[in-house]
């Protein structure tokens, strides 16, 4: 099946690490031990803040190095603008945000490489548009990033057609749309350290009890902003999935992005 991008081993070695480096800026406060200085430090949010975007940035260029021309460029550029764009639509409102279901399809259809490079670039593009930039961002872009990528990854991509795949990237981008949720609050959580709450993150801690900390505080904060976005992107998907699937397999038949290039006299 033609990919706008083909992985090679720097580019994917460059994802496998941040995604690594990414699993330890997320769950730090459940990661850390008690005795290290790491959970105990006022300072580790602001650090990994600091250190994804240079991450991610290096990640985009290794995979834009390894295999991005121009046609991927415009289609990359298209689609991240049609994102960005979504976005602000529902504004998050109760969870209205459609931008996921464009995400989940075109990770689908245009492969894991490229998915990644196009959710980090229209989170980034939507946080410009709206205004939300700030150390939650370079989060939000590797969380995109990966559902994107994870649509790209989901089995029979050049078998599964109809109905059958409506189902499995509307069931995905529901699971998507939570995990996302999820795994967001575990970026914000450690902010509302030492409040007087059963439901703050507490340095040091045994992981059960700042895990059951970590889950009221879930419930009791973004559950009804996540269900909603996941039946969203379910609607949308079973809805709009069909047509908007062959559009972008028509478009990259069309682009032709492993064909070889010749050069007459």
């Amino acid at each position: 099946m033609t990919r706008a991008v083909r992985l090679g081993p720097r580019s994917l070695a460059a994802l496998v690490l941040v995604s690594a480096l990414g699993v330890m800026a997320f769950g730090w406060p459940l990661l850390a031990g008690s005795a290290s200085g790491l959970a105990h430090s006022q300072d580790a949010p602001w650090l990994f803040a600091a250190l994804l975007p240079m991450l991610l940035a290096v990640v985009v260029a290794t995979i834009a190095d390894a295999g991005l021309d121009a046609k991927a460029i415009a289609m990359l550029g298209v689609l991240a603008a049609a994102g960005a764009a979504m976005r602000p639509l529902g504004a998050g409102t109760a969870g209205i945000e459609p931008m996921f279901f464009l995400m989940v399809l075109s990770g689908r259809v245009l492969g894991p490489g490229f998915g990644f490079v196009l959710g980090s670039v229209a989170m980034f593009a939507s946080a410009l548009l709206t205004g939300g930039v700030g150390p939650w961002m370079p989060f939000q872009m590797l969380s995109m990033g990966w559902v994107s990528m994870g649509a790209g990854l989901l089995p029979g991509p050049g078998a599964l057609r109809g109905r059958r795949e409506l189902a499995l990237l509307s069931a995905y981008g529901a699971l998507a749309a939570v995990l996302y949720g999820l795994i967001m609050n575990l970026q914000g959580w450690p902010y509302i350290a030492g409040m007087a709450s059963g439901v703050s993150f507490v340095p040091g801690a045994p992981l059960h009890d700042n895990l059951v900390r970590f889950l009221t505080y879930c419930l009791a904060t973004s559950l009804g902003w996540d269900l909603p976005r996941a039946l969203v992107t379910v609607v949308l998907t079973f809805a709009l999935g069909g047509p908007l699937l062959k559009a972008l397999r028509r478009a990259t038949r069309r682009a032709a992005f492993e064909a070889p290039v010749s050069f007459g006299p």
